[in-house]
């Protein structure tokens, strides 16, 4: 019976990049895992066909040697039949010059168990508030990941007893299958290609040597952080398999937006009211920053929504040393309610004012 091709196990297409099959692969194991599922034999085989997709689509060679010899009906994954009733999955393709060298009774052979594999990068997200993304901060952020298991330490194997060398394939990985001309490699089917069994799998993780865990980490939040700024730590992903190492953690930041600036960069905008005669006259006010209140000289004549640059005031600069510039923009305010002498003074006003601010939009 043809089974479904590792692109329809994961929900991807053949043209799907390697991110996007990692995606979904840490999706479908999260959610077929055996430890969020215990006793469910069917997601536990559900889980087991999402691995064995990644393993196939993972590996350029695999993928490359599926997507020749498949034909995404079966052929070329475990369970289809392969050209001439031999499987495509016991050849080792994962080394064409293995398969080719086989062929003729010769070439390298495969080295025993399989190699070590980083473990895959995770994303998590932070929120801060504005002022700490200006002066930077220490955060805290949990993330759940697949580490080692913490009882077996990742052998698999129970506590008190280790695995042993396959008696298949004496610690290779590999069996050959001869065929009269062909001699063709492929995984041992006792070990699966690991070189060893467990005898007496750990309790703890049903011998897979590793298990989801939350853990939490301190990440420094550098001064002038955006919303979508990325900071990496290092070997804190999930747990590499046979040695490898350990993938990476990316904290993504997110900014509260804030109540008096806006981000341009590292130039922060403000907008700052300011009256009619203010404006006319020209006047020294007050104004907040991130480090302070400081004066600000607003010429006379100052239209409305004119900016005003203040240098230094904006903020830190991620990349390279200082900060942004404060940009004021003046909001000429307009009173909806005068006292008798505001009016007084504001008739007079107009009766000696010899500006007509149409006559330059309509002549």
């Amino acid at each position: 019976m043809a089974t479904r091709s590792p692109y329809e196990v994961l929900g991807v297409p053949k043209t799907a990049s390697d991110d996007e099959i990692k995606k979904s692969y840490r999706k479908l194991a999260r959610e077929f895992h055996p430890d969020r599922n215990p006793g469910d034999a069917a997601a536990e085989d559900r889980f087991k066909e999402v691995q064995a997709a990644y393993d196939t689509l993972s590996d350029p060679e695999k993928r490359r040697a599926y997507d020749t010899f498949g034909d995404g009906a079966g052929r070329g994954f475990p369970g289809g039949a392969g050209t001439g009733g031999v499987r495509f999955e016991q050849f080792d393709l994962g080394d064409l010059g293995d398969l080719l060298g086989g062929m003729f009774g010769g070439g390298a052979r495969r080295q025993g168990a399989r190699s070590p594999m980083r473990g895959d990068d995770l994303e998590t997200t932070v929120r801060i508030s504005f002022e700490d993304s200006l002066r930077g901060v220490q955060a805290r952020v949990p993330v759940e990941a697949e580490t080692v298991c913490s009882e077996c330490h990742g052998t698999g194997a129970e506590p008190g007893t280790s695995p042993v060398v396959c008696p298949e394939c004496g610690g290779r990985g590999v069996v050959s299958d001869s065929q009269g001309l062909f001699a063709f490699s492929q995984p041992c089917p006792r070990c699966q290609g690991n070189g060893a069994i467990v005898e007496k799998p750990c309790r703890h993780c049903r011998g897979s040597g590793r298990e989801r865990r939350t853990k939490r980490y301190s990440v420094n939040i550098p001064a002038g952080a955006r919303s979508g700024t990325r900071v990496r730590l290092k070997g804190k992903g999930e747990a590499g398999r046979n040695g490898g190492p350990d993938g990476d953690l990316y904290v993504i930041v997110e900014v509260d937006p804030s109540p008096l600036f806006e981000r341009r960069g590292a130039d922060l905008v403000l907008d700052v009211p300011v009256t009619y005669a203010e404006a006319a006259l020209g006047a020294e006010v007050q104004i907040p920053t991130p480090e302070g209140p400081v004066s600000l000289k607003v010429p006379a004549g100052t239209e409305s929504g004119k900016l005003l640059r203040m240098k230094g005031r904006g903020a830190p600069r991620l990349k390279g040393n200082g900060r942004g510039d404060l940009l004021a923009r003046v909001k000429v305010t307009v009173p909806k309610k005068l006292t008798k002498a505001e009016r007084e003074a504001l008739e007079s006003y107009r009766k000696v004012s010899r500006e007509n601010p149409r006559e330059r939009v309509y002549s």
